[in-house]
């Protein structure tokens, strides 16, 4: 028996796991049924916690509801001083500014550089520090003999409950097939038979096998290859800089951003035809005190800087809840276990050995399904630090034969393996976890918000999803929107005529938030997460 298993709950839960594994591994449960799903949704998922929401009281979505933390940023007064903002002397000039260094700013980039384009990327880490490198499980495309876009459009509108906006969701399925030959041409390492065809496998809520994969760490492998590509072609790349502010022009246009080095503080102008935000989530705002699987920078920063613009939001209220986060040892707590290890065969497992669900029900009624495991009945197994339900990983080779772990999902061995826990022998705790931002920026067809000129791309858009994702559909969307968002600006910034340079906007939105009664001491973009201070608190 693993000896990274301390308690004696743990121990004795894991003896009645070994013992219903081989039951358990040939076990097929039964799918929830529609009401069966909304009855889950709406009792356990948080989301429908209406006490952590509130109401928007200024800006273009005035009177909706969105997260407590997210609405102290949108609220909040710019990081920047306008009158100490010298806009006649730019430090950069563009055609096209992209913030955000993930898979989307890096599509955006390689893109509009073929559209003839002046392009320069600012990332306020360094390129790649982003979600799509964290991204394990794969990426979806309706490319093989027996699927289609239109199944795939089926899966995926539905899985978002039919929210998706339509356009949106077209636009992801039908691009999805050149979308995977664009990498594959770029050099990304797709899993393959002998003869070339591509591997692909199910994920939650599809219907096909239509998941290509690098193993399990497909979104390593491609935000690898994406930076390279950018790199190459020499288009410059503006680290540890983030923008604090979009600038709009005399005719409300955008017209650039303020940028400040993370290091130093300093402030600079970046003036361009056009700007494509993909600035990515919002997981490091931890709402409701969840863990999150996102990267450090994941702070909604692309929301903030288009929302003071005037850029409306689109299911602000909608985020996703990965249901297997690593919820034991507490070094990787909230870590992401990818959903491919579900795909294999793994099972979800309570503390007295049973198989409570269908393992491949859509994220939200996964995560949902083991939140009410654990507070309503009981069953999930105590860490010390919190709880989480056994995700048993031995039965995939059961199922598939010895070796398929090491095989397909080799950085999951690894990881656990460093806290002496083999996924091969021994089940593992998860728990859900914040990991993607369902709503952002509203957007048409071609990239660009409410705002001219300012284009979106990447988690920062919402829409495309609904008002939940299914796996390997983000991957997708940062690849197709952001070649969208790309080829978008590349046909648009040679009709531009910047006005005059203005950051009026600033102080309008001040006098709103006074207005409003609101009385905040908060700057944002947030930029960074604060657990520095916290942990000083505790000290």
């Amino acid at each position: 028996m693993c000896e990274a298993y301390t308690t004696e709950q743990m121990r004795e839960s894991l003896k009645k796991v070994e013992a219903n594994r081989a039951a358990n591994a040939a076990l097929e449960p039964e799918r929830m049924t529609a009401e069966q799903k909304d009855q889950v949704l709406m009792t356990y998922h948080p989301d429908y916690i209406e006490s952590e929401f509130e109401e928007l009281k200024i800006g273009p979505n005035k009177g909706e509801k969105v997260p407590h933390q997210l609405a102290d940023l949108l609220q909040a007064h710019s990081r920047i001083d306008p009158s100490k903002i010298d806009l006649e002397n730019p430090k950069y000039d563009v055609d096209v500014l992209v913030i955000g260094g993930g898979g989307a700013g890096s599509s955006a980039a390689i893109e509009a550089h073929n559209g003839g384009a002046n392009v320069m990327i600012v990332t306020k880490l360094r390129i790649g520090d982003a979600n799509t490198m964290m991204a394990e499980g794969g990426i979806q495309a309706a490319d093989k003999p027996n699927d289609s876009p239109a199944i795939h459009y089926i899966d995926a509108y539905g899985g978002g409950h039919f929210k998706g906006k339509h356009e949106l969701v077209a636009k992801l399925v039908t691009e999805a097939p050149d979308a995977i030959k664009w990498l594959n041409e770029l050099g990304v390492e797709f899993d393959k038979m002998p003869d070339g065809t591509m591997i692909t496998t199910h994920g939650g809520g599809t219907s096909r096998k239509r998941m290509h994969a690098c193993k399990d760490y497909s979104g390593a492998e491609i935000m690898k290859t994406l930076r390279d590509e950018v790199l190459n072609r020499q288009i410059p790349v503006i680290d540890f800089t983030a923008a604090v502010e979009i600038i709009l022009d005399d005719q409300g246009k955008a017209a650039g951003a303020v940028l400040m080095n993370m290091e130093t503080k300093e402030l600079m102008v970046a003036r361009a035809k056009t700007v494509v935000i993909a600035t990515g989530g919002a997981g490091r705002l931890h709402y409701q005190g969840f863990p999150t699987s996102n990267h450090y920078g994941a702070t909604a920063d692309g929301l903030v800087l288009a929302y003071r613009v005037g850029a409306k939001l689109l299911y602000a209220d909608s985020l996703q809840y990965h249901p297997t986060g690593a919820a034991f040892p507490e070094q990787i707590f909230g870590a992401l276990v990818t959903e491919k290890v579900r795909s294999l065969g793994a099972k979800l497992v309570n503390v007295d050995g049973e198989v409570f669900m269908h393992p491949l029900e859509t994220r939200d009624i996964c995560a949902s399904s083991i939140i009410r495991e654990c507070k309503a009945r009981g069953k999930g197994i105590s860490t010390g630090d919190g709880e989480g339900i056994w995700l048993d990983t031995p039965i995939i080779e059961l199922k598939n034969g010895e070796g398929t772990i090491e095989k397909r999902i080799p950085a999951m061995l690894r990881m656990f393996m460093e806290y002496g826990i083999d996924i091969r022998k021994e089940p593992i705790l998860v728990y859900p976890t914040l990991h993607y931002q369902n709503g952002g920026i509203d957007i048409t067809p071609d990239g660009m918000s409410g705002v001219e000129n300012l284009y979106v791309a990447g988690e920062a858009v919402g829409g495309i999803h609904g008002r939940n994702r299914l796996m390997g559909n983000s991957l997708l969307d940062v690849i197709v929107f952001g070649r969208n968002a790309g080829r978008s600006v590349a046909a648009k910034f040679k009709d531009v005529k910047l006005g005059k340079l203005t950051l009026d906007h600033v102080g309008k939105f001040d006098d709103e938030i006074k207005a409003a009664g609101i009385e905040t001491d908060m700057v944002s973009p947030k930029l960074l997460p604060d657990y520095a201070r916290k942990f000083k608190q505790q000290l």
